[in-house]
């Protein structure tokens, strides 16, 4: 409890690169909170609005009014009844084009897109294989499929091809017959990582095998790549290759939902059978329509080039945040043109401590504990936009500096600048 304030802490405004942060107060160490009506304006490096489609946009806005007043805000009813709109339609047909797959099918919310579409996928006598390191949403599919799961070493393909031919040979628990059907799960970029899959080394093994692979694209799709296509374009692979794509509309498009984009017959197969599909409420029209705007800026077919300046921006300052903050001395997790990136701060006690200073300093910054991480892998988790300016990036990194050096969080010696080196050299 005495943490307690160091999470959902209530915003009052979009989440753009800087937020209003709603201050809240504690006569009982933390046991309750109480809101004020004062708000203090912090540097946002919280939410997953990667591309800045968060907060009003000059080209997505207007189209999401328009549809507001045509649609209003909800379908009221599921796709299979009254809930499929025109603009559902120009959706899945837009994702499927986006991605380079056959076909697609969108949800109203991202965590169902892989907690109910995995049992639809496979089930009992199946075999799921999944990256240790899988988000909740992937696990709890898999558990609720009925199918055998094996976890392999985070993003390692060798450790997965030893799994794969120990369970092939194996075959089902007891019977030993052959498993029904194998699917490899994997993540584009690990939320709490900042990793890149090693995806072209483990399409190969799969290949291999001959075993189905599923990409969750969540944090990757319009994030990474030259045309924000997601790891498939950044590392190179065909995406024929991947059998089934998922993504969400949550973090680079500032909507809601979520897609499956796969081949003709898997999409159809969804439709027929998904509860997501065929129980729930479809996605909000207005929603529908930020997407679509999102993706035809991206592609450039608003008619400007801000999709190419936003995909050029966020790698531009996930690489200059990165570099700078282990120039600092942090441990910094990830690899480079990923816009998460982890600060490790493994003591549990340094959570409230980098937490509250930081919201001191007004940058706004979130902090990851157990159950989401190990107890003893504490982190802040660092999400880097397009619609952050260098200014406010440099800024950031003032106060992170000086925090660190408060909280005791700087792991490794700190680099020293060019210019002295150089001058150290010249000296000798």
């Amino acid at each position: 409890m005495i943490v307690h304030d160091c999470f959902s802490r209530p915003i009052a405004s979009a989440p753009d690169a800087w937020i209003d942060v709603v201050e809240r107060y504690s006569n009982d160490n933390n046991k309750t909170l109480h809101r004020t009506s004062n708000t203090t304006r912090c540097l946002n490096l919280g939410s997953y609005n990667y591309l800045g489609f968060a907060a009003a946009d000059e080209y997505c806005t207007p189209h999401v009014i328009d549809s507001l007043k045509k649609y209003s805000c909800s379908t009221c009813s599921v796709r299979v009844d009254g809930g499929t709109t025109d603009l559902h339609t120009e959706l899945e047909e837009l994702v499927a084009r986006f991605v380079g797959k056959p076909a697609a099918i969108t949800f109203g919310m991202g965590y169902v897109t892989n907690s109910a579409i995995i049992p639809v996928l496979i089930g009992k006598g199946g075999l799921i294989i999944s990256d240790s390191l899988n988000h909740n949403s992937i696990v709890n599919g898999a558990r609720g499929s009925g199918a055998a799961v094996r976890v392999f070493q985070h993003n390692n393909p060798s450790h997965l091809e030893e799994v794969l031919r120990e369970q092939i040979a194996e075959g089902q628990p007891r019977t030993h017959r052959p498993w029904k059907k194998i699917i490899v799960i994997v993540e584009g970029i690990y939320s709490m990582e900042g990793e890149l899959c090693q995806l072209p080394e483990i399409i190969a093994v799969c290949k291999k095998y001959k075993v189905y692979t599923y990409l969750d694209e969540a944090h990757s799709i319009g994030a990474v790549g030259k045309t924000g296509r997601g790891v498939c374009e950044l590392l190179g692979v065909d995406p024929a290759d991947v059998d089934i794509m998922m993504g969400t509309f949550t973090k680079s498009f500032g909507s809601c939902g979520g897609y499956i984009a796969a081949s003709k017959e898997i999409v159809q197969y969804l439709k027929y059978t998904c509860p997501a599909y065929l129980y729930a409420t479809s996605m909000s029209p207005p929603a529908v329509q930020q997407v679509i705007s999102a993706i035809k800026v991206i592609l450039g077919e608003d008619g400007s080039n801000r999709g190419a300046q936003k995909l050029a921006r966020i790698r531009e300052n996930s690489n200059f945040f990165r570099s700078e903050l282990q120039k600092m001395g942090f441990e910094v997790l990830g690899d480079s043109d990923s816009p998460v990136m982890p600060i490790m701060l493994y003591n549990p006690a340094k959570i409230p401590a980098f937490s509250r200073e930081c919201l001191r300093q007004n940058v706004a910054v979130v902090t990851v504990a157990f159950p989401a991480t190990p107890l003893l892998l504490a982190r802040a988790r660092i999400c880097i936009s397009a619609a952050h300016s260098r200014e406010d990036l440099i800024k950031g990194l003032e106060v992170i500096s000086k925090v660190g050096d408060l909280a005791g969080i700087k792991y490794f010696p700190v680099e020293p600048p060019k210019h002295e080196t150089q001058g150290h050299k010249k000296l000798e």
